[in-house]
């Protein structure tokens, strides 16, 4: 999890906004019953139901349809977090997504499970007023739906537009003026393939296979964000789902950089996604050592350990590795 807060606060975790670390977030077609059957039982983290990209105009009233009876199927303790991506802003259709997906029982769905969805994912925003808007909307539907509980949850994905990757910076200010909105904030996560069509670019990496200056900046800025609001920060999708190798990479990079999940697109990314964002055993041994190294210096800023001094970014990153390792526990 980023820090967020000022001084002590600062270097520490904040679980109260994102209860759980959530590693791989798998796609999932919203009109496709076998593929969502498939996709609950490859161990992801959260499920994307999509009625955006991969559901044709014409077939997004049955696709709806059949994301809502997922959402009310009984829970089983196992099953993944259930998020929905819906229209874009700027389509015209997302009010409507929202009101099939938070239909009374009986109203496009049937069955005695959970009332919606556990968040909602926005694309292609271009402003943080559309994600302050849409989270608004949520309020207005779980009232109405007398729905207790956590709130929806929001992951925004942020790059997709020009618009939207300029005004990323804004992102801090807007949404501390608008806490109700704030707290739905789940992570924000970076899209380059909408992005390099609104651009019209050719390739989205050199010929050493990084990324180019423009996408590079994207991902960064999305990371930067996310730590300044305090939400999680989950890398983009690797879109050869069969370069295994490649996605080994991505992962490595992701996780030096300090993003805690990634999107997936394929069943078989989840299980490496999963294990590039779980530390291992030693990791959290040595987190434990650095917070009873603290414990024992009685509240200074700086301790010793190993005949080395650890000053706070150490006690930060160990929070952060025991708050991911616990995200684990609960789960399995």
């Amino acid at each position: 999890m980023p820090p967020r807060g000022t001084h002590a606060e600062e270097a520490s975790v904040s679980a109260e906004r994102q209860p759980a670390v959530l590693r791989s977030w798998l796609f999932v077609p919203g009109d496709s019953e076998r593929k969502q059957a498939k996709a609950l039982g490859t161990g992801a983290d959260a499920l994307i139901l999509d009625l955006e990209d991969s559901v044709d105009r014409a077939q997004l009233p049955e696709a709806r349809g059949r994301v809502r009876a997922l959402l009310l199927a009984p829970t089983r303790a196992a099953r993944p977090q259930l998020w929905v991506r819906i229209n874009s802003p700027q389509s015209g259709l997302w009010r409507e997504d929202l009101a099939a997906l938070f239909a009374a029982p009986g109203q496009g769905g049937g069955g005695s499970g959970r009332q919606g969805p556990d968040g909602i994912v926005l694309p292609k925003v271009s402003t943080p007023a559309e994600v302050v808007a849409v989270a608004d909307h949520l309020t207005g539907l779980e009232t109405e739906r007398s729905m207790g509980g956590a709130p929806t949850g929001l992951l925004v994905i942020a790059t997709e537009t020009p618009r939207g990757m300029l005004s990323l910076p804004q992102y801090p200010a807007v949404l501390a003026a608008a806490p109700a909105a704030a707290v739905r904030l789940a992570g924000l996560t970076w899209g380059a393939e909408d992005l390099g069509a609104a651009l019209g670019t050719s390739a989205r990496h050199d010929s050493s296979g990084k990324l180019t200056f423009t996408f590079a900046l994207a991902r960064t800025t999305c990371l930067l964000t996310a730590a300044a609001l305090g939400v999680q920060a989950i890398d983009g999708v690797h879109v050869d789902f069969r370069d295994a190798a490649g996605l080994k990479r991505s992962l490595a990079e992701a996780r030096r950089d300090g993003f805690s999940g990634k999107l997936a697109i394929h069943p078989e990314q989840v299980a490496p996604i999963n294990a590039a964002f779980t530390p291992t055993a030693e990791e959290q041994r040595y987190a434990r050592r650095v917070i009873a190294a603290f414990a024992a210096a009685g509240g200074a800023g700086v301790a010793s350990l190993d005949g080395q001094m650890i000053d706070r970014p150490h006690l930060v990153q160990a929070r952060r590795v025991l708050a991911a390792g616990g995200a684990r526990a609960k789960r399995e």
